[in-house]
């Protein structure tokens, strides 16, 4: 498995539950030691190479050929399944955000989603036409990450889901192109997940204890890779195209 957005919250979580459940992983985020931590740790614990890393900004190109470049180099082949993680909120509507940040959340939440999605695909399609009748053994996954304000949009994170909005669209698109080549993907779309994306995103401490106390419990990382790894695991003929999960509380969004 390649995952980007990987030291931390969801990404960090669904490194270590693959890597626990057997899979090879290539991590991928901008900070290097957290990487390397999760690496020894996850290496330490197989007693062997299980886990590889690869630093560097998710929305670029030479990043992205790396992370497939290093799976193939490091495990000897490349991905089965590959999570698109990698991203930023961003607080406020189309009135209230902050402009100065839109083109940084449009290149990582979109344009980087797509090219990693568009890579993934290449080289799924390539193995697939090279061995027609392997995904029936071995299913191909890419794995989106959207959100549930990219569905039911909400004013207090308007900017941010007009980008989920666009990457469940890509994600459609994508599962129509290749799904002939039985390479399934899916949009993965959370609700209020306890993460640094709060602080990150510039939401206010004070008003996200009122979300907090309202849906408590909320869900966390590990909630949202467990039902990834679930995902993952159907029998290749077997596809879950859009999952949302939410808080049970969560009323909205």
């Amino acid at each position: 498995a390649i995952i980007t957005g990987a030291s931390a919250g969801i990404g960090e979580a669904a490194a270590r539950t693959f890597a626990a459940r057997g899979a090879r992983v290539v991590v991928n985020a901008r900070r290097a030691e957290k990487l390397d931590a999760i690496a020894a740790d996850l290496n330490a614990a197989a007693g062997s190479t299980v886990c590889a890393t690869v630093p560097g900004d998710a929305a670029d190109l030479a990043t992205i050929d790396a992370l497939f470049d290093t799976a193939t180099s490091t495990f000897g082949a490349g991905p089965d399944l590959v999570l698109v993680n990698a991203g930023t909120g961003l607080r406020g509507g189309v009135l209230s955000s902050d402009r100065t940040r839109w083109e940084s959340i449009v290149r990582i939440n979109i344009l980087g989603a797509l090219d990693l999605m568009r890579t993934a695909a290449e080289r799924m399609v390539a193995d697939a036409q090279a061995s027609p009748d392997a995904w029936t053994s071995t299913p191909r996954d890419i794995i989106v990450l959207g959100s549930t304000v990219g569905k039911h949009i909400s004013p207090f994170s308007g900017a941010y889901g007009s980008t989920k909005f666009a990457v469940h669209g890509a994600v459609e698109a994508l599962r129509r192109e290749i799904c002939t080549h039985g390479v399934r993907v899916t949009n993965v779309q959370p609700g209020v997940v306890l993460s640094e994306f709060q602080a990150s995103a510039g939401y206010d401490p004070d008003w996200f204890r009122t979300l907090e106390d309202r849906f408590a419990p909320l869900i966390v990382g590990q909630d949202i890779a467990d039902a990834i790894a679930h995902v993952a695991a159907l029998p290749a003929h077997v596809h879950i195209g859009e999952l949302t999960i939410r808080a049970t509380r969560q009323d909205y969004p």
